[in-house]
């Protein structure tokens, strides 16, 4: 299996890109200066979304197909491996449906013994997992315990962990847990990472389309001389009716489950994967008219994947894969600011 093809000029390390989605670890360690030699993701429309924007290379699919042999060698392991065996969402369906989670999820838990075996393997000098916060907290702890011991007692290697949202670089609350691991006495450990303030965060005018003819249109998110959001967006009288009467029910028995409601002046809630499905986590207000999804576009700039100073991020996919693939990654400047410490100790 040949190797992803390296984007970077001068490469100082190399790294592998499992549970890869569409590249958001790869992009915030490649800006500090890594090489990317090996990428897995089994998804085939995030691979595609992954290819637009990194090349058309190998992608490996199945993990659980993989030999560890079959990798090459690396100085940093990257994974973001599946999280909904672990998210409070993820574990109340499964409750409800009467099915295992955490580790006992042969189908996705148990995916993070797949990380373990390629580190056992290839022993590289550092990693970095990310996944949900309830991580932590997850069946009272024990699954991250597990997690702990496998990686520290039996792996040997010194970790550490943060939980980190991504507030401080975009306009989303957005909290994600990162464990990174190093061996060799490398001396590096998340607790000594200087975090900028959530406080000095952007707003979400930030993102938006500004609709002032000030940016170009990009059909089929926006339209005409001024760059209009297109009317697909916004959502229909019986839909805009439907959560007003959900959230209502919800007000009356004191909890505050319902669509969330901003304009540029605030920030978002969590981006998740089922956006699609009704936007109501993240509806902008339009004044007179109904509220509205973001587009797909607004979704890339929300996540970081849109450099400020370069080429937007390809989004070759339909609405609903866009959004569940920007509900699913990782915010692209939170890695950056992670890898440039990881780097320094390279």
């Amino acid at each position: 299996m040949s190797a992803v093809a390296n984007t970077v000029a001068s490469p100082q390390f190399s790294f592998v890109d499992l549970f890869a989605g569409i590249g958001g670890m790869r992009k915030g360690f490649e800006s500090a200066g890594g090489e990317c030699v090996f990428t897995c993701e089994w998804d085939k429309y995030s691979q595609k979304t992954y290819r637009a924007n990194f090349g058309d290379e190998d992608i490996a699919g199945d993990i659980r197909e993989v030999p560890a042999s079959d990798i090459p060698d690396h100085d940093v392991l990257l994974a973001g491996f599946p999280c909904q065996p672990f998210s409070i969402a993820g574990v109340s369906k499964k409750n409800a449906l009467d099915h295992p989670h955490g580790f006992a999820c042969e189908a996705q838990g148990t995916l993070f013994f797949e990380v373990a075996r390629i580190l056992e393997h290839r022993r590289p000098r550092m990693f970095l997992l990310e996944n949900v916060r309830n991580l932590v907290s997850h069946d009272r702890g024990r699954t991250f315990r597990t997690i702990c011991k496998v990686l520290s007692e039996e792996l040997g290697y010194e970790i550490s962990h943060r939980v980190i949202n991504a507030r401080a670089w975009v306009p989303q609350n957005r909290e994600r847990i990162f464990i990174l691991g190093v061996r060799d006495g490398t001396p590096l450990d998340l607790e000594d990472l200087l975090m900028p303030g959530v406080e000095d965060g952007p707003l979400l005018d930030t993102v938006l389309h500004p609709e002032d003819g000030s940016e170009v249109p990009e059909p089929h998110y926006t339209f005409g001389d001024g760059g209009q959001v297109s009317e697909r967006y916004t959502l229909s009288d019986h839909l805009w009716g439907y959560l007003q009467d959900y959230a209502a029910k919800h007000r009356e028995r004191g909890n505050g489950f319902g669509y969330g409601l901003v304009d540029g002046s605030r920030t978002a809630r969590t981006l998740s994967a089922r956006y699609y499905k009704d936007g109501s986590e993240i509806l902008v207000d339009q004044a007179d008219d109904n509220p509205r999804r973001l587009t797909p576009r607004e979704c890339a700039r929300l996540m970081g994947f849109d450099d400020p100073d370069g080429d937007p991020f390809v989004i070759p996919v339909s609405d609903t894969q866009a959004y569940k693939q920007f509900g699913n990654a990782v915010v692209v400047p939170v890695v950056e600011h992670i890898a440039d410490y990881v780097a320094s100790a390279i």
